[in-house]
């Protein structure tokens, strides 16, 4: 062949050879280059964190769940079993024993509130009610701390599930808890319309809004209108698919239990799975004055162990368990003393609450209550205390400081100190 051979661009064939040789090591590196940034962008997903929190309203027995006390006139007639961590439970816990070395018991919660909604403020927010402030929540601070981590989210960074939640307060309306049902339903919103029909209907608002704030100059009208367009966008979202929980086979969800809290903790995993820094799943009716234990033993228990465990197990067997806190919690435990009614009344001296995944070492059992359960003989943790080692177990720093809306700085975690066995 003539080595002379020209290109028709005047191109030498060595030169268009050599050529071709450099654009195929290019091409190469590139193709290497993207592979690397794809394993990266893989390992940066494993590295987003998020929290699941079971809010158990109405005040837990945790003395017949966490903190059994067997042979205590105070104790019950429920027995410990073994777990795979370095405690015992209720036996009518047995899946979630099975969890238990990615768990941690607080046996030593002692706290400030034992009234309904002033408890619930406080374990929610670690702040006591003020009447001259409204404190953010658990979600609203760690949807704002870690919506950095993951900017193509499309979805609310704080969904509450089943339940309502505690508000934004001074974090401001953009952190409020995103409220869906069980099955991921999101109340007033239709997601089954066609996507033509909604885009001509979103349009024709679309028109009519922006002519009347153009006439009226009004400013609440163009706020609706950014409003609008975020619930557009919202609704046209790939992401949303998140929320359908009736797309997992049957199976799945009868791990979880068909009732409203097993598809709740399902759908959290889903979300946990989609990005969304905090979900938080309610199963309430846990003010038992009267008739605790059969009550615990017939639905209480065998609801929150199938779903609980199944979630705990998903996120170990998904690798998420390591990127995912897990709270269990309500708004404060019951007497040790069993009343007239063979049920268990308010107490906040001296209660469990439950933690988990994340940098939370899992498979402890953290304080000591007396023989009788009746108080704390260790060291005491209060709810700033729990939040602040949740917060540090997700990587945010305990340093963050908020400015309320009278120009008020606050701590995170309103300065608890993180549980030093839990997060080091």
């Amino acid at each position: 062949m003539n080595s002379s051979w020209k290109t028709p661009q005047g191109m030498s064939r060595r030169h268009f050879m050599n050529h071709m040789a450099g654009s195929s090591a290019a091409l190469s590196a590139a193709m290497t280059l993207g592979s690397s940034i794809q394993a990266n962008a893989e390992e940066m997903r494993k590295k987003r964190k998020s929290a699941v929190m079971l809010w158990m309203g109405g005040g837990p027995p945790t003395i017949d769940i966490w903190d059994l006390k067997p042979g205590a006139v105070t104790g019950g007639p429920f027995k410990p079993i073994s777990t795979t961590g370095d405690m015992q439970i209720s036996e009518h816990m047995p899946l979630t024993a099975k969890q238990m070395h990615n768990l941690s018991i607080v046996r030593s919660m002692s706290t400030r509130e034992a009234d309904h909604n002033r408890g619930r403020y406080y374990m929610h927010t670690g702040f006591v009610p003020n009447p001259n402030i409204e404190h953010p929540s658990y979600g609203a601070v760690v949807a704002h701390e870690l919506m950095a981590q993951r900017p193509e989210l499309e979805i609310p960074p704080f969904v509450t599930v089943g339940g309502g939640s505690a508000g934004p307060g001074f974090l401001g309306m953009a952190w409020s808890p995103f409220s869906v049902t069980s099955n991921g339903r999101i109340r007033n919103l239709n997601m089954s319309m066609e996507d033509v029909r909604l885009r001509q209907r979103m349009a024709a608002l679309h028109e009519i809004e922006s002519g009347f704030a153009k006439r009226t100059r009004d400013l609440p009208a163009g706020e609706h209108g950014k409003v609008l367009k975020k619930t557009f966008d919202l609704m046209t979202s790939e992401q949303m698919e998140a929320f359908r929980v009736e797309k997992e086979d049957e199976k799945t969800k009868e791990r979880y239990g068909t009732n409203g809290f097993g598809q709740g903790c399902l759908l959290a995993r889903r979300l946990v799975e989609a990005g969304v820094p905090f979900i938080e799943v309610d199963l309430g009716g846990w003010d038992l004055h009267n008739n605790v234990h059969a009550t615990l033993a017939d639905t209480k228990l065998p609801q929150l162990d199938q779903a609980m465990s199944a979630l705990v197990e998903d996120l170990e067997q998904r690798e998420l368990i390591d990127d995912t806190a897990v709270i269990w919690m309500g708004e404060f435990g019951r007497t040790p003393r069993i009343n007239a009614n063979a049920g268990r009344d308010h107490w906040a001296r001296s209660w469990s609450c439950v933690v988990g995944g994340a940098g939370i070492k899992g498979g402890l059992a953290v304080g000591e209550t007396s023989s009788d359960g009746t108080r704390v003989e260790s060291q005491p943790y209060s709810a700033e205390d729990l939040m602040a080692t949740v917060v540090k177990g997700l990587d945010i720093s305990l340093e963050t400081t908020f400015m309320s809306k009278n120009r008020r700085p606050m701590k995170i975690a309103n300065g608890g100190k993180a549980i030093t066995e839990l997060v080091g």
